[in-house]
């Protein structure tokens, strides 16, 4: 059992960790594909889906420090196996002093259509027309499926935090549309600019 009197040390388990722990700490007994597949539904809108061999991976590290434990459940078939995750009362605790002591970390902004908009005097202005309209695409698409995503999470009460966060995901997503309609609407009048200082160098 964690000593909850101990100093804690949230850089104990990495980030991806927690975040698998986290899964576990609904309650259900779960699968590494199961979690890979929760993940790919929850996760992905504001943190990250780790791939199935970094959930697997986390797993075996969680049970080695005990938050984890695990069995196999014999399929219908009477021949495969399967590996079933369930988080541990020191687990349950490890996971929610991540939660209540961590520091808070400012978010990192990685936007890769940023960067190359950026770098928009590389290429030509329908270029980047092409890349902010696929990435407004991209927007619409998630702002849909996080609202979907969220109204599921409703009709569970214990999911009531999930459905605060991919109500919070589903706004992130309705923004990355409208900067998106706000620099393509721009777009003209900067490649305006742009080409004014060019020809004013020449």
């Amino acid at each position: 059992m964690t000593d909850s009197t101990a100093p804690f040390d949230p850089a104990e388990l990495p980030p991806t960790s927690w975040a698998v722990l986290g899964l576990l700490s609904f309650g259900s007994e779960l699968s590494g594909y199961d979690l890979k597949k929760w993940a790919d539904s929850s996760l992905h809108f504001f943190y990250w889906s780790p791939s199935a061999s970094q959930v697997y991976g986390e797993l075996k590290r969680l049970e080695k420090h005990g938050y984890v434990t695990s069995r196999t459940v014999v399929q219908d078939d009477g021949v495969r196996g399967k590996r079933m995750y369930s988080i541990t009362p020191s687990g349950k605790e490890a996971a929610a002093r991540w939660v209540s002591e961590a520091p808070v970390e400012p978010p990192v902004l990685k936007h890769g259509v940023m960067l190359r908009l950026w770098l928009g005097h590389l290429t030509e202005p329908d270029e980047l027309r092409a890349i902010l309209e696929q990435h407004r695409a991209y927007a619409e698409k998630m702002t849909r499926r996080a609202r979907a995503t969220a109204e599921g999470s409703a009709k569970e009460p214990s999911w009531a935090y999930t459905e605060l966060v991919l109500r919070w995901s589903e706004k992130y997503y309705a923004a990355e549309r409208e900067f998106a309609e706000s620099a393509l609407r721009d777009l003209d009048e900067v490649a305006a600019k742009v080409r004014a200082a060019e020809e004013k160098r020449d």
